[in-house]
């Protein structure tokens, strides 16, 4: 049973390529070629029939009007992923002989592994690198040490050869006896630099429950697993997902007695503040100094204050901003201009307009953004002129340049209906 769908498209195709079924001519369609050749019955010679002609033309049409790849020249995920992966093996690199040869004289007619390690340290090509320690494999009465696995993982790691890593982390992993807290903090760093957290946090599970005492997680081992998780994207809903993972982290060190430092416990104090949780920040950073034995630095400052005046919290914020700059500590562009914000958006504007000055004085920046607000505040108050004479007493002190100075007229002349269109 023929669709009547399908039969009323070929009848429009018919009626716009002009086409007679009971001629011997049938005029072709230039983006049927375009999309294959092969479908030109015309180029090939081939001699058909009308009825044939009428249901190639018919079926090809159809293929147009429902196929999508067809009027589209977005190629699709799946032949990016393969162009891709032909790129990749077209520009693989190529092992050069003559340097392993070289690399080969080098080393001594029964060497050991530190002796390797030194050829494998002044060797720069990674391929290089891996082929003698696959050589090296193969040799009789040879066995590979902590050292010859650090340096042939560092190579591959920098050069960012990750498959190639990946299997030389395999053999490590496969031999109980072999490892240090060192080695394996290298894995998880390639790793993360990789965004390869699966095989990150397998690492450091396996670091965990290895009887080893000297090979266990350290401080080191959970601030490079903290800034892998926390390093990436500003999405507050990923920053939450990624936050239980912290915890645990940070829950599990602590169990484990390892005390943390001011890197582990600042990122605990972003992470809360990212993932919308201000309150368990203002928690980590009250502990600290009592709990923990560290004390709060400037980033543990700035992360608060950007958070509370996220929030509109401006009193709290005020509060850790005065207290911030009693322990002798230089509040940051971001510390500055959120404050400022939050003062002018909560109508505080004789607060806003005193520390955008002190951010003056004290040669911060000052964004276009912090600027724009204040401005705008101000003339949503009725104070046009009080706006003018700020904006002009910014240019004079070199805070905003001409362009911006500029942008910011117009939005005092224009009034806050046409506020966002200078956004741009």
């Amino acid at each position: 049973m023929i669709c009547f769908r399908r039969a009323r498209c070929s009848s429009q195709f018919l009626q716009l390529s002009n086409f007679d079924v009971f001629s011997k001519k049938a005029k072709p369609l230039p983006y049927l070629s375009s999309i294959n050749p092969h479908l030109y019955p015309s180029s090939s010679g081939m001699k058909l029939s009308n009825y044939q002609l009428y249901r190639f033309w018919s079926l090809g049409f159809s293929f147009y009007y429902y196929s999508t790849a067809a009027r589209t020249s977005v190629p699709s995920r799946s032949l990016r992923r393969r162009i891709s992966k032909r790129e990749k093996a077209r520009n693989k690199p190529v092992l050069d002989v003559d340097r392993f040869n070289q690399a080969v004289e080098k080393l001594p007619p029964r060497f050991n592994a530190e002796e390797l390690h030194n050829v494998m340290v002044f060797e720069d090509d990674p391929l290089v690198c891996l082929e003698l320690f696959n050589w090296a494999t193969q040799q009789p009465r040879f066995r590979h040490d902590v050292c010859t696995y650090h340096a042939v993982i560092k190579k591959l790691g920098v050069a960012q050869m990750y498959e190639e890593m990946d299997k030389v982390v395999n053999l490590v992993l496969a031999v109980p006896r072999i490892g240090s807290e060192t080695l394996f903090n290298s894995m998880i760093y390639f790793f993360t630099s990789a965004r390869k957290l699966t095989r990150a946090v397998m690492i450091y599970k396996h670091m965990k429950d290895s009887r080893n005492l000297s090979i266990r997680p350290t401080i080191r081992t959970y601030n490079l697993l903290f800034a892998a998780f926390l390093g990436k994207g500003s999405n507050s809903y990923v920053n939450h997902m990624y936050m239980e993972t912290i915890r645990t982290l940070f829950k599990q060190m602590v169990d484990d007695g390892v005390e943390p430092d001011i890197f582990s416990l600042n990122t605990m104090i972003k992470g809360y503040v990212l993932s919308l949780h201000v309150n368990d920040g203002l928690r980590i950073f009250h502990q600290m100094g009592v709990v923990f034995k560290c004390l709060p630095n400037a980033h543990s400052y700035d992360y608060l204050i950007h958070g509370l005046c996220a929030q509109n919290r401006t009193n709290n914020a005020r509060e850790l901003f005065s207290e911030m700059k009693e322990k002798g500590f230089t509040p940051s562009n971001k510390s500055y201009n959120s404050l400022v914000n939050a003062l002018a958006l909560s109508g505080e504007m004789d607060d806003a307009v005193f520390y955008l000055w002190e951010l003056v004085d004290v040669h911060r920046a000052a964004d276009f953004i912090t600027c724009r607000t204040v401005l705008d505040e101000i003339c949503r108050k009725g104070k046009v002129e009080v706006a003018l004479k700020l904006l002009r007493d910014l240019q004079d002190k070199d805070v905003v340049d001409g362009h911006d100075y500029r942008k910011l007229l117009h939005v005092i002349e224009d009034g806050p209906a046409d506020r966002n269109m200078f956004l741009q």
